[in-house]
């Protein structure tokens, strides 16, 4: 491993870590009860170093939903994608890999704080928004050109569209982690992904 990459994976752990802290923050004193100071005093870093990654306390917050985690799992799914995989399937395969029961839950605590804390839903949108972004980039790369320039824009921004009513509880789904006694009737998550894409290989 070369010395940028393990540069890259200090500056990502760095990151985590602030992110980690002013999120455990937010939910024990909501997001006016802490300062910035609060989140490097936890994370045990300075305030430059907070400078360098984010900047406020939302931004931070909002990214405890990025997970430097599953890199190398990411890497080895993509090393191992056939190379006539239909991107509906690609896509399959990456959600059930980024939305773990720990980032489900994350999310979904991140949006309940945003509707008592509204300055805190651009952040959030922008974290999905960029999982999105990487996510489209990803399948027009495997794609190879073999589809529509618009094909994988679309397909991404449906899947992630799918998603956001699953975390401010416009569908009733029960998320990984979740008793079926908090929801009666709802469906498991992967039965709401299975069904997702379902229609989508079907065209609707």
């Amino acid at each position: 491993m070369n010395k940028q990459s393990l540069r890259d994976m200090k500056r990502e752990a760095t990151a985590h870590a602030l992110a980690d802290a002013a999120f455990e923050l937010a939910l024990e004193r909501g997001l006016d009860g802490f300062v910035v100071d609060d989140i490097v005093q936890r994370a045990g870093y300075s305030r430059r170093t907070f400078a360098n990654h984010y900047s406020c306390k939302e931004e931070a917050v909002a990214a405890a939903a990025v997970s430097y985690k599953n890199v190398h799992e990411a890497e080895d799914l993509i090393a191992g994608i056939p190379e006539n995989l239909p991107p509906v399937d690609i896509l399959y395969q990456l959600m059930k890999m980024q939305l773990s029961a720990e980032i489900l839950w994350i999310l979904r605590e991140l949006v309940s704080l945003s509707k008592r804390y509204p300055t805190l839903e651009p952040y959030i949108l922008n974290v999905l928004r960029s999982s999105q972004i990487a996510a489209q980039e990803l399948l027009s790369d495997l794609s190879r050109g073999r589809y529509p320039e618009g094909y994988t824009h679309l397909l991404a921004g449906a899947v992630y569209g799918a998603v956001l009513p699953l975390l401010d509880g416009s569908i009733n789904v029960l998320l990984p982690g979740q008793s079926a006694e908090e929801s009666p009737g709802a469906m498991t998550f992967d039965q709401y992904l299975d069904m997702m894409f379902g229609y989508l290989r079907k065209g609707f």
